[in-house]
């Protein structure tokens, strides 16, 4: 038993220690639980759930027009064609329908009241929570010919629901006009390319729906604003071929593979194309929604792939025996887009990320694996492709394999898993170390002096850093300056990866201020975003930020007077701080050149570095960025240089 005597708490917990949030307050006090964060997700998810809405009335054949439109100050605007909202009087409240699924929590059409059979957005919390974080919402809905109007603001009515009489030019629709509270959020300033990836995905998904993004912020020198017309007759077949041109790829087949299985009510559609790059890109939704994390469609379309293309090796006979293609294998260079529509769709959370329906599993399995072995049936060029590509990875992964087994007896021959060149910390709790991947022996030697070598590894890098983007996992492993990071993060890549055995809280990347320096960042970061991306998804990934310039006055001696630039805007302001005469600024060359201690000053010391965390916001931009500048494909990336040049600083010329 413990007898250890814990200081009790001070204050009374009784009947008034009870809070009961009314309305929207819960929304305003907890808004992370709803829309998943207050920062820029968060605010373009405001956006999203206005959207999603109008999405519904498509699917249910009302809608065929929405507009999205960002106004001067950052409001939004959102107008569509659909039915509009009831505004007569909903019985159980007493007040207008409209103002209800504004102001009420888990109220709307869609629990199964008729207004909807298919719908992404389920739980009734969408609409008001968007209300509940505006500074205001003004609303403008046309249902038969009429229009109403309505203002609220931080979720209270501001202005009473109205009837404004006919509507001749919009006889029905709804227009949603808000401004998210800058009291909420940290920032409340709209990123056009944010919601044009959004706005095109649902384009994609609905087939013949016209979407315009229109920004009314900033015109052009001609007067003119910024707007893109979203409308694909070609639904997610033109979503595949979209992606693997974004991706920079070539299909290694002509025509995008399309299925389509109905159950009832549900519908499973996917459309699939194979191309040259070693990755895999697979995008499932739900009703409309991106399910990010996956769920049992996705389940299902992966195992009837791999059950389709292994059955047809075997009676085309180009398996053998007991050969079997892996999921692995089947999936590299595919992109495929799975969008499933279903009654009472269970998603896991407000934010739909996965879907958990079983029924649909069984959907999308058989008909993948039979739609898939009719396309081959009658396509029998294009199956021996697919299998010839996946037995070329299933080679590359048992070479892959080979490797790191010989890897794995060369360290225990030699007595360590770890590589020779790191220098370890003393610390043993993962969430407590950091590890410097560090360019050169001269600047790995002065980062062995100068760190804190309780808490603190460093792995001095050596050889050329191998471009992952135009190689299979089995020359990973034989690379010299890959190898030893493998092994120093200690959580295995590919499909051996697993986080929980990570060794160091901080993956910290430690390169010189050049052009040079950033080429192996970039080289590095490549590496760990294609073999070890949940690193970054779960923020262990980070550059260090050495200084550019060392400001000290001319022919002094003494370090402890000199101080350090990280910008040139930064080296002049010190140096007319220092009274501008007798001044010296020296471009470092590389971190080679920084003592120890200097390094640890400006570069390593946790109270006085600077640090900035890698994130990936949108995955998809960020698998076309990789392929773009790492790629085999010249032109497009001369393209990139040429249009963002004007952009770069700090060159070294």
């Amino acid at each position: 038993m413990n007898n250890e005597i814990t200081t009790p708490v001070t204050e009374n917990y009784d009947e008034n220690s009870i809070q009961v949030l009314e309305g929207l307050e819960a929304v305003r006090k907890r808004p992370g639980m709803y829309i998943g964060s207050t920062g820029e997700r968060g605010l373009h998810h405001l956006v999203y759930e206005i959207v999603d809405n109008s999405i519904d009335e498509a699917l249910a054949g009302y809608c065929s027009h929405i507009t999205v439109t960002i106004n001067k100050g950052n409001s939004i605007t959102v107008t569509d064609d659909g039915r509009g909202i009831p505004v007569d009087i909903q019985p159980q409240t007493g007040k207008p329908a409209l103002e209800v699924v504004f102001t009420v929590l888990h109220a709307g059409g869609k629990f199964g009241g008729g207004g909807y059979k298919i719908a992404g957005g389920l739980h009734g919390v969408g609409v008001s929570v968007v209300n509940a974080l505006s500074e205001w919402l003004e609303l403008d809905d046309a249902v038969d010919g009429q229009h109403y109007t309505e203002r609220f603001e931080r979720g209270h009515v501001a202005r009473a629901f109205k009837c404004e009489g006919a509507s001749p030019d919009r006889p029905h629709g709804v227009k949603v006009t808000f401004k998210p509270d800058p009291t909420i959020f940290e920032e409340t300033v709209f990123e056009y390319e944010t919601l044009l990836r959004r706005l095109r995905e649902q384009s994609f998904l609905n087939a013949g729906v016209r979407i315009v993004l229109r920004d009314e912020r900033q015109a052009d020198e001609d007067g003119n604003y910024r707007e893109d017309d979203l409308c694909f007759e070609g639904g997610i077949r033109s979503f595949v071929s979209f992606l693997i041109e974004n991706k920079h790829a070539d299909p290694i087949h002509d025509k995008v593979i399309y299925m389509k299985g109905e159950k009832g009510t549900s519908i499973a559609e996917i459309a699939m194309q194979y191309n040259d790059s070693y990755e895999e890109i697979v995008q499932t939704f739900a009703n409309n929604m991106n399910t990010i994390e996956g769920g049992m469609h996705e389940t299902g379309f992966r195992s009837g792939l791999t059950r389709a293309i292994n059955d047809y090796g075997r009676k085309a006979g180009i398996l053998k025996g007991d050969d079997k293609l892996s999921g692995e294998d089947v999936r590299e260079g595919l992109c495929a887009i799975v969008s499933v529509k279903l009654e009472n769709a269970q998603f896991e959370s407000q934010t739909k990320a996965k879907l958990g329906n079983s029924e649909i599993r069984t959907l999308v399995e058989n008909t993948v694996n039979t739609k898939l072995a009719e396309f081959f049936e009658e396509n029998p060029q294009v199956g021996r492709i697919i299998i010839d590509k996946a037995l070329a990875a299933s080679r590359a992964r048992e070479a892959a394999r080979k490797a790191r087994e010989t890897s794995r007896r060369t360290a225990l021959s030699e007595g360590s898993s770890l590589p020779g060149k790191l220098a370890d910390c003393h610390e043993r709790n993962a969430e407590l170390t950091e590890l410097y991947l560090v360019e050169g022996d001269s600047a790995g030697g002065s980062a062995k002096t100068g760190r804190n070598s309780r808490f603190q590894a460093i792995l001095p890098l050596r050889g050329k850093v191998l471009n992952v983007e135009k190689t299979r996992l089995d020359k990973v492993y034989g690379n010299p300056s890959l190898l030893p990071i493998i092994q120093a993060i200690g959580c295995g890549i590919g499909e051996e990866f697993d986080i929980s055995k990570l060794r160091y809280g901080k993956i910290i990347i430690m390169a010189d201020a050049d052009v040079d320096g950033s080429h192996i960042r970039i080289l590095i970061l490549t590496f760990l975003f294609r073999h070890m991306r949940q690193l970054i998804d779960e923020g262990h990934v980070y550059f260090a930020q050495p200084p550019l310039y060392k400001i000290a006055k001319k022919n002094s001696k003494n370090n402890d007077d000199a101080r350090y630039a990280f910008s040139d805007e930064e080296r002049d302001r010190i140096i007319e701080e220092m009274g501008g005469h007798n001044i010296e600024a020296s471009r470092y060359k590389g971190l080679g050149e920084m003592n120890a201690d200097q390094l640890w000053e400006t570069t390593m010391d946790p109270a006085t570095r600077t640090l900035l965390k890698v994130t990936i916001e949108d995955a998809m931009t960020c698998d076309a960025m990789f392929s773009l500048l790492m790629g085999d494909k010249v032109e497009p990336r001369r393209v990139f240089i040429e249009q963002n040049a004007k952009f770069a600083e700090n060159l070294d010329i």
